[in-house]
């Protein structure tokens, strides 16, 4: 069977990035897969292997790539506080030299391509929900600012391709995401609380545990992927793409100690430096253009995230 088109996904083998290639192959795509595995992994995408479709590469994006591409979803950059402040630099690095280059790829064979950006771009916001209008309220010399200034200058860079090169351009504002492939120590507060539940170890909160946060099931957020890459040219984004369902820190360890059947108890340590408050994204523009909205609900989802972990633990 002849692939539709060829896709290349940065970032691929990672939590997102591989979910997002099992859609693409399924849609009969010609998938490249490159990831320099840097919190990718090989496991994730290792299943994928086999299908004549798909191809993996180990690269970094802050190096060109020279390849021939139809659309372009740019993933690669530690997403976890973890990660991304275990080498700042690098992280801005991945951030704009990932964007340059990519957007550079597709400007040279004239690639759609797809930003996957962040509500991290929002700061610590003043305004809730956040709505894509609104500029941010970002800390740009804190300990989070190599993750918040780096996605948003991508935004800039991605917007002024636009403008001066007439780039096809799609750019998503990603909230809260979870689901199996989640990488166990990646300090996200879902991958925590399951692991912590399963081994009957404390589980544990920052601050008072009545921060906000909306958390979106894998699945949801790449069928949203999907359905911006498909939209016309004159439709850019920024669109938030997240569960506007709102729940507190304590809400959800209360939720994972018992769907876990854990024995656990909850304890408190300090909030991190410039950790937002609240996290809601509003998802008027998602619902309006791309007809989109979460459906899978947090239990469903916990459920299938914990049965992921619980695997994966028992396998050790």
């Amino acid at each position: 069977m002849v692939s539709d088109k060829r896709v290349l996904v940065t970032g691929g083998a990672g939590f997102i990035g591989s979910h997002l290639c099992e859609r693409l192959l399924e849609r009969n795509n010609d998938v490249l897969c490159i990831d320099n595995y840097f919190t990718g992994s090989k496991n994730n995408v290792a299943h994928l292997l086999q299908n004549p479709n798909f191809e993996l590469m180990r690269h970094d994006v802050t190096f060109p790539l020279y390849i021939e591409t139809d659309e372009i979803y740019n993933l690669a950059c530690p997403a976890s506080p973890v990660h991304y402040q275990f080498d700042p630099v690098q992280t801005t690095k991945t951030s704009v030299h990932g964007a340059i280059n990519m957007l550079g790829l597709a400007k040279r064979v004239r690639a759609k391509i797809f930003q996957a950006s962040t509500s991290e771009v929002y700061g610590d916001p003043e305004v809730h929900p956040q709505v894509e209008s609104y500029w941010g309220r970002v800390n740009p010399i804190g300990p989070r600012a190599c993750y918040d200034e780096g996605k948003r200058c991508a935004e800039t860079l991605f917007f002024d391709y636009r403008r001066q090169h007439n780039l096809s351009i799609k750019v998503a504002r990603i909230f809260n995401t979870y689901g199996p492939r989640m990488h166990p120590n990646d300090g996200r507060v879902v991958s925590n609380f399951i692991v912590q539940a399963l081994r009957n170890d404390p589980v544990t909160i920052y601050g008072n545990g009545e921060q906000t946060r909306s958390f979106c099931y894998v699945d949801d957020l790449v069928e949203a992927f999907l359905r911006i890459m498909d939209t016309e040219d004159d439709f850019t984004g920024p669109v938030n793409i997240g569960n506007p369902n709102e729940f507190t820190i304590r809400e959800l360890a209360d939720a994972v100690i018992e769907l876990t059947g854990s024995k656990s108890e909850i304890i408190s340590k300090p909030l991190p430096a410039d950790d937002p408050v609240q996290r809601q994204p509003d998802i008027s523009i998602a619902r309006e253009k791309l007809d989109w909205e979460p459906t899978i609900q947090l239990k469903e989802g916990l459920e299938k995230t914990i049965a992921y972990f619980d695997a994966r633990l028992s396998a050790h």
